[in-house]
């Protein structure tokens, strides 16, 4: 039973290496150019072990969205989250923790970018694990006139956020962090038809 413990725990730990090492090599080269090797060597690992745990490269990436996904779900119940997306400081408050999430798993998200354009099944089985957090969006919408219907106002929603990030930190930025959050906030809350605060 300890070994067996012991095998798992030794596995989960290759498994954590050989995601930080592939997200250390997006950062640098980017998701397209980068080859299974190029992870297990930042790993220190043969590339046999990489098989061990993942089937191929997207399938890595897509075990990267799940734990960016996890993430997502604790920081909604984190305090001062509100529902009402009249109210534009709930707005703000999400615009803002996406911010920070974006800004720190900025590798992952460049590599989720890029790996939709050229993969089309990457495409849909990631749109398919984004699905619940669109739901999520969806939900804080009741009572807005908003354009289409929730679902379709909440990936205009996301998308925006998502897009305008990615487009803040691939620089040079004229706005200050804080000012680009500020007029996003004002961007979507007004194209929700969101009252004043």
């Amino acid at each position: 039973m300890a070994v067996t413990g012991a095998r798992r725990q030794a596995a989960a730990q290759t498994e954590a290496e050989l995601k930080a090492a592939a997200i250390r090599v997006f950062a640098r080269v980017g998701y397209l150019n980068t080859k299974i090797t190029d992870i297990t060597a930042e790993a220190g690992r043969a590339t046999g072990s990489f098989y061990k745990h993942f089937a191929s490269k997207e399938r890595l990436l897509e075990a990267l969205l799940a734990d960016l996904l996890a993430e997502g779900d604790v920081s909604a119940g984190l305090p001062g989250h509100n529902g009402d997306f009249r109210d534009r400081s709930a707005v703000r408050w999400h615009v803002a923790l996406f911010w920070g999430f974006y800004r720190r798993n900025r590798a992952v998200m460049t590599a989720l970018s890029q790996a939709a354009i050229v993969d089309e099944e990457f495409a849909r089985r990631s749109r398919e694990m984004l699905e619940p957090d669109l739901h999520h969006i969806a939900e804080h919408l009741t009572g807005l006139d908003v354009p289409g219907d929730p679902m379709t106002a909440a990936s205009l929603f996301s998308t925006t956020l998502s897009g305008y990030a990615a487009a803040y930190f691939a620089g040079p930025a004229e706005l200050s962090e804080e000012a680009a959050i500020e007029a996003l906030t004002s961007f979507l809350h007004a194209g929700l038809g969101g009252r004043s605060a």
